[in-house]
């Protein structure tokens, strides 16, 4: 997940101000830390440590019933929609958090650095 946000500061725009190669890689880049941090949550819950409460109980259930509920939250913090049925516990709090403040930045960095693209190739062309 750390190299896959460190490739933010390295991706050239090739001078357009947006392209779908942008929206893929963005795409691609949110796919892989909200499965990251599912996993996270689904190691933890395997562990028996309980960092989420489904419907105010404990997880439960099949390995798949797991795994399903941990995508479901992790994606409900990335993209904060928010929590109504499901709530993070203990440590679980830490890691939303953490994935939540991620969720927020990603899209505010994405733009800062087509600008700063755009920028250089402006001074470039002059």
């Amino acid at each position: 997940m750390v190299m896959s946000i460190r490739t933010l500061f390295l991706v050239e725009s090739g001078g357009k101000k947006f392209s779908l190669e942008d929206m893929l890689w963005l795409g691609n880049l949110y796919a892989t830390i909200l499965v990251g941090f599912a996993l996270i949550y689904l190691l933890y819950e395997l562990q028996n440590h309980s960092v989420i409460l489904d419907m105010g109980n404990r997880l439960d259930g099949t390995f798949y019933e797991q795994l399903k509920t941990s995508f479901y939250f992790s994606a409900m913090t990335m993209f904060s929609v928010g929590y109504g049925d499901i709530a993070p516990i203990g440590m679980g709090r830490m890691i939303a958090t953490i994935q939540a403040f991620i969720g927020y930045t990603l899209p505010a960095a994405f733009v800062i650095r087509t600008v700063i693209d755009l920028e250089h190739k402006d001074r470039k062309d002059k």
